[in-house]
């Protein structure tokens, strides 16, 4: 069974993470919960955790999201796609809340992390190259586009997330 185009996606993955836990490494609360501007995506807190409000466009006037809104999108993207390639598709993006603490969060990421690694170490190159698996957030194209939109998500994903640890760290304190 040949696995070259898993092992460079998996190897792709891995680079990712490391941007990903370079930037969650000392991230904490109040800063997931600091607004960089007095619009954008944020999280809605409930007694379940956080839920991402959901936007209508995706335009710049939006604003940049919060960190808390960051961690919540790359949960959600991760548990949709997980559950749409591999488990029984029922989840939708109402139904995904995340831990309402950093060390919650950090850990919910690579809960996510360790999962998506252990379910493509499953997959072949045939596999990869098959639709059969590809539901969310595509259909009828290779489940190797998936898990390449996968790596690119992340990595804009933490991209963005680093990008407003900097902010924060040089935000002036009234």
């Amino acid at each position: 069974m040949s696995n070259e185009i898993a092992d460079v996606l998996l190897r792709q993955h891995e680079i990712a993470w490391s941007l990903a836990s370079y930037h969650l490494e000392s991230l904490g609360t109040d800063e997931c919960l600091w607004r960089p501007s007095t619009k954008g995506l944020h999280v809605i807190v409930s007694d379940t955790g956080w839920r991402g409000e959901w936007p209508d466009h995706e335009g710049y006037d939006l604003g940049p999201p919060s960190i808390a809104w960051l961690v919540w999108h790359i949960g959600f993207w991760w548990s949709m796609t997980i559950n749409h390639s591999f488990e029984d598709s029922s989840l939708s993006q109402e139904s995904i809340t995340c831990p309402c603490t950093s060390d919650g969060v950090k850990q919910w990421l690579l809960s996510f992390h360790k999962k998506w690694k252990n379910l493509l170490s499953t997959v072949s190159d045939e596999d990869l190259l098959s639709p059969a698996r590809t539901k969310w957030p595509f259909q009828d194209r290779p489940f190797a586009d998936v898990v390449a939109w996968v790596n690119i998500e992340l990595t804009k994903n933490v991209s963005e997330l680093g990008y407003a640890r900097f902010l924060y760290a040089t935000r002036p304190i009234v």
